[in-house]
């Protein structure tokens, strides 16, 4: 056990070192393109739809949501049912400006006798 121990952690190690090794690189590229003025970083517009839903009234799962990007803003919203039978409903927005910003209701009424 003890030599499978060591091994794993000599394994560790150079795996570390080979990630540090290379982001020091990497670091060293970035640093010296920027020194010659040639910085350019990749142009890439993250943009994506997302969509979820679970109704599953045996286990009281109940969610669903939906989500997009376009850049740097993201708007969403999503609705849970609680263990207490309220839903919670929250929409969201979040941008590079302004931050993540999150409106939360509540619906129905807390039923605490619910036991899941």
């Amino acid at each position: 056990m003890f030599k499978f121990v060591v091994l794993v952690a000599l394994v560790a190690c150079a795996v570390a070192e080979h990630h540090a090794s290379s982001y020091a690189s990497f670091n060293n590229h970035v640093e010296h393109s920027d020194q010659l003025g040639d910085h350019h970083e990749p142009h890439h517009h993250p943009k994506y739809e997302y969509k979820y839903g679970v109704e599953d009234h045996h286990t009281h799962d109940i969610k669903s949501a939906e989500e997009e990007r376009d850049g740097d803003v993201v708007k969403g919203w999503y609705k849970l049912e609680q263990p207490d039978g309220r839903t919670r409903i929250v929409h969201y927005t979040a941008d590079k400006h302004n931050g993540f910003n999150a409106d939360v209701k509540y619906s129905g009424h807390a039923d605490h006798s619910h036991h899941y």
